[in-house]
């Protein structure tokens, strides 16, 4: 298992909004995490990202005990994870947030950005120059993921990559998660709400709701398991 998360707890304020969370992803694979808003998702994100520490619990990548880790860290470790919302930087060039993507790593390093994250999305090959800001927001999308990707994670998280994008991007994002998980030597966490874009996309699934995974199982299974009712509670 590339990242396993054992009885992982966190609280906001007084609320408790992770309850003894555990679940695996899988290396050479795409694992959905679907959930109505509010259930905890991004949350859960931030704290495998060390954006938000772990009240309990623990998480291991790679066998590796990161629970206590900083988010530089952890991104240096191969995790690259793309937050909701996107967050690119406005009035850097995509070339520039392209680079920014490099921050994990020491100064000495070499930061050249590979061929194939221009093969995956050519738009970008051709906006290099314009301000990240000038983008659609389907674009933006690409180079917050093509950002995430720079680094040859061995992990990818994605919250919510659909979230008001255009019909045509979606397509184009689930074709690059598929072959990203089709080459065998990555693992991807997908948060996802939009039922039919994961179904699509999944080898495994995990559901949660009010800070807990609730079910779990095959991506094949998913319409059998009846995971769109459990979406709907």
């Amino acid at each position: 298992m590339m990242l396993t998360v054992k009885n992982l707890d966190q609280y906001y304020g007084g609320s408790h909004t992770l309850r003894g969370v555990e679940f695996s992803v899988p290396q050479g694979g795409c694992t959905a995490l679907l959930g109505r808003n509010g259930v905890g998702k991004s949350t859960l994100l931030k704290c495998l990202m060390g954006l938000l520490p772990a009240a309990a619990g623990v998480i291991t990548f790679d066998g590796k005990n990161i629970t206590a880790l900083p988010s530089h860290a952890r991104a240096k470790m191969g995790i690259g994870y793309v937050p909701q919302g996107r967050e690119i930087f406005a009035r850097l060039t995509v070339e520039e947030n392209l680079l920014m993507g490099f921050a994990a790593k020491k100064r000495c390093e070499a930061r050249v950005i590979p061929v194939e994250i221009f093969e995956m999305f050519p738009v970008l090959k051709e906006m290099l120059r314009r301000r990240g800001g000038d983008l659609s927001g389907g674009q933006q999308q690409q180079l917050a993921i093509a950002r995430a990707l720079v680094m040859q994670p061995r992990l990818l998280i994605l919250d919510e990559p659909t979230e008001g994008i255009q019909p045509s991007i979606i397509k184009d994002i689930e074709r690059v998660i598929r072959t990203l998980a089709q080459r065998g030597d990555m693992a991807i966490l997908l948060v996802e709400q939009y039922y039919d874009f994961a179904r699509a996309l999944a080898d495994h699934y995990l559901v949660m709701a009010r800070g807990e995974i609730i079910k779990s199982g095959a991506g094949t299974e998913m319409e059998t398991d009846k995971v769109r009712d459990c979406l709907a509670l």
